[in-house]
């Protein structure tokens, strides 16, 4: 294999697909390593549950106050430079974070550098697949994307926990960072934009103001958001939280709650969001049209969401485990049809910026739930938190109903 790739050859859209499957592997990797942790960093600090939830939502809350710019430049610029310029940032704040000393160096750190990081790379990749691969495998592309995540966070949690029972919690920022730092110099030979025809000045892109009135005028999209965030506010509650109270409830070493409490989950959604995938492409091939893949998505929330209620309701850890797939493979069916749903009714040159728009939202919101669980977990036990994590998942279906049944047709039109 020669350094420089060529573009045009045909496989090459999927090995973009694999080098940011990578990237997404340590960036999920990255965020989940925290989580894992969380216990041994808690007890450095002698923090509180809300205290450690806090730090958990400021670093959400840096990650989407980057993301609207990041999409708004993603639609602009060298996307492929986006996505390296990310990677290296997140994994060199991922490396310092093991020497911080106190809770001020680690929010910088884990909050700051991080975000920012994370916060470039989060609307820039789906803008990049969906550059490369058209409506016919772009189900397939963005459900194989997402398996990254599910690997990831099982592979990390697993890892962190066992480098931190053996070790100590910084070395796992070590190793994991550096690694991210590493992968980032092969990405900069390999990963490059798709070639397109040079803009003439009748093509200029659109301000900001114009993207997002764009975005807020399509009720489909309007409705994707509202699914969207009531997710990324159940996924964040979950996956910061899900750790220790496996570990406590359990009484599991660090090790043996990170593979219980992300295993199970991320393997099942791994193999939901690979056939939903499948299942999503050949819904637009035989109808002709995407309206149906919201149909995928509501079967996948309406399943998942006693899946989420039972985690917190049994005591039982093979029926928790048991949950824990469930939910699993009912939100990979709902995950694998957002971003191909949202770009069927949004133009191309907004891309990116709608999926910042999504990301804004989601974690703006989302990075609420750590910190509201707690809260929770501080008064009533974090089991409590898990029921209402629940009900805000079911809640998300009538968004999507609502955009099956009156507007996505309309705005399919339009776009």
């Amino acid at each position: 294999m020669r350094l420089s790739p060529d573009t045009s050859r045909p496989f090459y859209k999927w090995e973009v697909v694999i080098l940011l499957w990578i990237a997404f592997f340590l960036n999920q990797g990255d965020r989940q390593a925290f989580n894992i942790v969380l216990p041994q960093i808690q007890t450095l600090f002698g923090a509180s549950d809300s205290t450690m939830g806090l730090i958990a939502a400021l670093f959400n809350v840096f990650y989407a106050v980057v993301v609207p710019f990041a999409g708004f430049y993603a639609d602009r610029l060298s996307r492929s430079k986006m996505i390296i310029v990310s990677t290296l940032i997140f994994s060199s704040a991922t490396l310092f974070t093991g020497f911080a000393g106190g809770v001020i160096s680690f929010i910088i750190f884990r909050c700051l550098g991080m975000g920012v990081g994370q916060g470039i790379f989060g609307p820039t990749y789906m803008g990049l697949i969906a550059q490369y691969h058209d409506s016919t495998t772009r189900g397939r592309a963005m459900s194989f994307h997402q398996t990254s995540s599910y690997v990831g966070v099982v592979v990390c949690s697993v890892l962190a926990g066992y480098i931190a029972d053996k070790l100590g919690w910084q070395y796992a920022c070590y190793i994991f960072g550096g690694l991210g730092v590493i992968f980032t110099g092969w990405m900069a030979i390999r990963l490059k934009d798709k070639k397109t025809v040079i803009q003439t000045p009748s093509q200029e892109q659109p301000s900001f103001k114009e993207g997002l009135s764009a975005f807020f005028k399509v009720p489909t999209a309007i409705c994707m958001l509202i699914a969207y965030t009531g997710a990324i506010f159940t996924i964040t509650g979950y996956l910061t939280w899900m750790p220790k109270y496996i570990k406590e409830t359990f009484d599991l070493s660090t090790a043996a709650a990170g593979f219980h409490s992300m295993f199970w989950t991320n393997i099942t959604a791994f193999a939901g969001v690979i056939v939903g995938g499948i299942i999503s492409d050949k819904i637009v091939i035989r109808s002709k049209s995407g309206a149906n893949r919201l149909w995928l998505q509501i079967t996948g929330i309406l399943l998942a969401a006693p899946c989420i209620a039972l985690m917190g309701l049994s005591h039982n850890l093979v029926i928790v485990c048991g949950a824990l797939a469930g939910f699993g493979l009912f939100r990979g069916l709902f995950e694998c049809s957002t971003y191909p749903v949202l770009y069927d009714v949004i133009s191309p040159k907004y891309y990116s910026l709608s999926s910042a728009i999504m990301i804004l939202f989601g974690f703006s919101i989302g990075a609420l739930a750590p910190w509201i669980l707690g809260v929770i977990g501080d008064s009533m036990g974090l089991s409590k938190g898990f029921i209402i994590l629940a009900a805000v998942w079911a809640s998300v279906s009538i968004a999507l109903i609502t955009a099956r049944l009156r507007f996505y047709n309309r705005d399919l039109k339009r776009s």
